[in-house]
């Protein structure tokens, strides 16, 4: 066997792009010959990540292909193309005997995901029998699309192929281009440097639940501290954007809107003759249990809180009315109780605002105190001082900008609405 040396090349490449240094650490490194070029998988007995890699495939290859190769590798595990991210058609078929057809299906898979990569990285940094964006057979494509993006042009482009071949033998493998309507399209011919074979060895659930969890540490902790120390080196903004994201889960707020009012119900119990006591039938009369939740929604109604957030939230309130009776306090600096309204159960109103002003949340805390109420939410910018304690539970709502800039530090919940 060669004697390559992947660590040498690794360091090299780890102290210029540190972003990667902690998933490199999670990935268990093997030299083998057993694969023509390099890729990876989860081992299904550790549960760890592998690269394997053939040292004279790497030796053939300048510095800068090298590490193009292994971001390509590490951009496998940041994308999740090893960890579930297989579209709902290919789940589970290449356990056991996939036919031909779910064979073709999963290599086109492979060659999208390559295709969604390698556009991240550069054509002058991969070798050339790589698949790329705009080049060979791939030249009306454009760069930038995820693997999804691709999975489906590709498929397109082999039903197009096939047709045409049915119709009077047209669009014969290697004739034409991907994406201008001929159909030509080799897949044995499509050019991936790294093997995906490995992709389909068999993991159980288990493993692969523990590969994932143990991925999703490491990316989260790459990118910590690559933004605590503006380490991210090649990674781009976009890049950068789709790992936040995705290491940083969206949550409903409209399920959480829900929820809250929800647990915000009370039980309001009363006798009734007409109900059967189950404990004492025909001693004692029965109870009746009517549940309700009576929320206090103040509306800021500084500038900053746009009408597309207004709107969104009233939507979602109309929704929401068959559970929960619903003040609804405007407020700026101080509270205008002469605007004030309650929305009862079951009815429908449009949004509005009624002032404009600054914002002190130290004046609806003071009043839903002073009155009975089951729980609290505040529609607001965030935007002013932290306010005093709230008597009952609270909670706050705002667009994803003001959630990620909050003016002051709570424990209560902030959720962002999607506008």
């Amino acid at each position: 066997m060669s004697e390559f040396n992947l660590n040498d090349h690794m360091h090299r490449l780890l102290m210029r792009e540190a972003f990667f240094a902690p998933l490199s650490r999670q990935i268990d490194k093997e030299a083998t010959t057993a694969i023509p070029t390099a890729g990876v998988r989860i081992n299904p007995d550790t549960g760890y990540f592998e690269l394997k890699y053939n040292p004279t495939f790497f030796e053939g290859l300048t510095d800068e292909q090298r590490s193009g190769v292994l971001i390509h590798e590490f951009y496998h595990l940041v994308f999740e193309h090893v960890t579930g991210r297989l579209p709902d058609e290919l789940a589970g078929v290449m356990s056991g005997s996939p036919t031909k057809e779910q064979a073709q299906l999963f290599k086109l898979w492979n060659i999208a995901a390559d295709l969604s990569i390698n556009c991240l990285i550069g054509q002058e940094n991969l070798p050339e029998m790589c698949c790329f964006p705009g080049v060979g057979m791939f030249e009306n494509m454009p760069s930038g699309q995820t693997a999804e993006w691709y999975f489906a042009e590709l498929k397109r482009m082999v039903e197009e192929q096939k047709k045409n071949q049915e119709e009077g033998g047209e669009g014969e493998p290697g004739e034409g281009q991907p994406g201008d309507g001929s159909g030509g399209f080799d897949i044995d011919e499509a050019g991936q440097f790294d093997d995906h074979g490995a992709w389909s060895e068999e993991a159980s659930k288990e493993m692969q639940e523990i590969a994932k969890q143990r991925l999703t540490e490491a990316v989260k902790k790459a990118a910590q501290e690559a933004s605590q120390s503006n380490s991210w080196g090649s990674v781009s903004n976009q890049v950068r954007k789709d790992i936040l994201d995705r290491i940083n889960p969206r949550v409903d707020w409209k399920k959480v809107l829900r929820y809250f009012c929800k647990t915000s119900q009370r039980a309001e119990r009363r006798s009734t003759p007409k109900r059967l006591n189950t404990r004492f039938p025909y001693i004692h009369s029965g109870r009746r249990v009517k549940r309700t939740a009576n929320i206090a929604v103040s509306i800021d109604q500084s500038g900053s809180v746009d009408d597309n957030m207004l709107a969104a939230f009233y939507s979602e309130l109309n929704k929401l009315s068959g559970i929960a009776t619903f003040t609804v306090i405007p407020f700026d600096d101080k509270v205008f109780e002469g605007k004030i309204y309650t929305w009862k159960k079951g009815e429908t109103r449009k949004w509005e605002r009624v002032l404009c002003g600054g914002t002190n949340f130290d004046a609806p805390t003071e009043y839903v105190n002073a009155h009975k109420f089951d729980g609290h939410i505040i529609l607001t910018d965030l935007m002013a001082p932290k306010p005093k304690a709230s008597k009952c539970q609270r909670m706050w709502m705002t667009t994803k900008y003001y959630a990620d800039r909050p003016y002051f530090k709570t424990n209560e919940r902030i959720i962002a609405i999607d506008v």
